[in-house]
């Protein structure tokens, strides 16, 4: 992933210390909206650390990747999942498999924000 794939630093480090991007994609419809997200997996290890009041980074963790749209009416409250609908997931065990998933979507790393970047509801 740090050989030219396009990752920002300060996103690549977000990944590895286990947190959350996203991205907001075009809507099938003009009344929707979608958000690409990517979601670190979290092991043993990492709630260990977080127990012991740190974060730990990793080269070698595995990836869920899921596209939703929303109705953006609901987006702002607690009920922003009703009428929400899964476009497409997928799991990426490593950081070039996640290049590779995210090629094959048409989404560019440089585009994915950290979450209180968007409007994401989630």
């Amino acid at each position: 992933m740090n050989d030219g794939s396009g990752w920002p630093t300060t996103k690549l480090t977000a990944l590895r210390l286990g947190r959350r991007l996203v991205v907001e994609v075009p809507a099938s419809r003009p009344d929707r909206r979608a958000f690409v997200d990517i979601c670190p997996t979290q092991s043993e290890p990492d709630v260990q650390a977080r127990d012991e009041g740190w974060v730990r980074s990793d080269v070698e963790r595995s990836f869920r990747l899921e596209h939703w749209e929303y109705d953006p009416e609901r987006m702002d409250g607690f009920d922003y999942d009703l009428g929400a609908t899964l476009i497409r997931s997928a799991d990426a065990p490593g950081e070039s498999e996640l290049d590779t998933v995210l090629n094959a979507w048409g989404i560019r790393p440089g585009l994915f924000v950290f979450p209180w970047e968007t409007d994401d509801p989630r």
